[in-house]
């Protein structure tokens, strides 16, 4: 897509509750290999819908109503999926238009699934295209009306994983970035997130699709992202069901437990009952409140 086509979209995404989907990348997909596009979509009775196969990665652009021509906040959502499928709708646009609701600017990341047969090296697909996410809506900041100081990332589950990942590992460019923008995150919000790829308190089947059946202990511990976390980790707000059995609460215990070592402003909510996912217990009100009260506690949201 060249400057042209992005300038006409943002000339009619600029009005409140807009909603747009247009490739992440402008030109090549970094990290790609020349084969057919495979994506299915499937209805769930749960969840609404599931992509799989994902190999051409989207951008969904949901603008809020301007507020007096101010910028505001933003919040890039990355769905869950153990890193095999991703939730588009219940994880994805849904919330986004609840944030839209509230004055906060939204972008769902329909973000490439880790195969072989696509990437050349599957386990950074997804975070090339996170951290291309950070850079394109920093960059188009000022069309989109949006604060560059205050884009933050969200993350359900494996997409907790992923937003973890581009929140700690920022230092590191996956991706071209000749006018070096920032591609760290100013803010976390991690959902039921998988955290951990150890043996003890890691998702094996996040961890067996990203990184393989047999991943080397410096690529375990590379993506354990509770052992990323250093003083210039972005603040995190983390929700988890005490009695999540898919996901362990040890890794959100983990996560926020290395913030407080390492000084980095953070907040814990853990509900003592609730599936993986949230699928009946807490209503969705209830976590997206919390969420939305952190936000404004940390000047990110008013």
């Amino acid at each position: 897509m060249n400057k042209l086509l992005i300038i006409l979209f943002v000339s009619v995404a600029v009005p409140g509750f807009a909603q747009r989907t247009m490739p992440l990348y402008p030109a090549q997909i970094p990290n790609a290999k020349n084969v057919s596009d495979e994506e299915t979509r499937k209805a769930n009775r749960e969840v609404d819908s599931l992509a799989f196969k994902v190999s051409r990665p989207t951008i969904s652009v949901f603008l809020a109503p301007a507020n007096n021509g101010s910028p505001g906040p933003a919040v890039i959502i990355f769905p869950g999926g153990g890193y095999g499928t991703l939730l588009i709708k219940r994880e994805g646009s849904d919330v986004a238009r609840a944030f839209n609701k509230l004055g906060i600017h939204a972008f769902v990341v329909k973000y490439r699934l880790p195969s072989e047969r696509t990437m050349i090296d599957q386990s950074i697909g997804p975070l090339q295209d996170a951290q291309q996410a950070i850079k394109m809506v920093r960059e188009m900041s000022t069309e989109w009306q949006v604060d560059p100081t205050k884009i933050g990332v969200m993350g359900f589950s494996a997409g907790g994983h992923l937003a973890s990942t581009v929140g700690t590992h920022f230092d590191k460019m996956y991706i071209p970035n000749s006018s070096n923008t920032s591609l760290r995150p100013d803010f976390m919000l991690l959902i039921n997130p998988v955290i951990s790829f150890t043996d003890s308190i890691g998702h094996i089947g996040s961890r067996e699709n990203l990184l393989g059946k047999n991943p080397s202990a410096e690529q375990i511990r590379l993506f354990s992202n509770e052992y990323q976390i250093n003083h210039s980790t972005p603040p995190a707000f983390l929700v988890h069901a005490g009695t999540d059995v898919v996901v362990q609460v040890a890794n959100s215990l983990s996560f926020y437990q290395k913030l407080r070592e390492n000084q980095v402003d953070g907040a814990l909510h853990i509900y003592s009952k609730g599936e993986h996912g949230f699928l009946t217990y807490p209503s969705f009100e209830e976590w997206f409140g919390r969420c939305v009260h952190w936000m404004r506690q940390m000047k990110f949201a008013q």
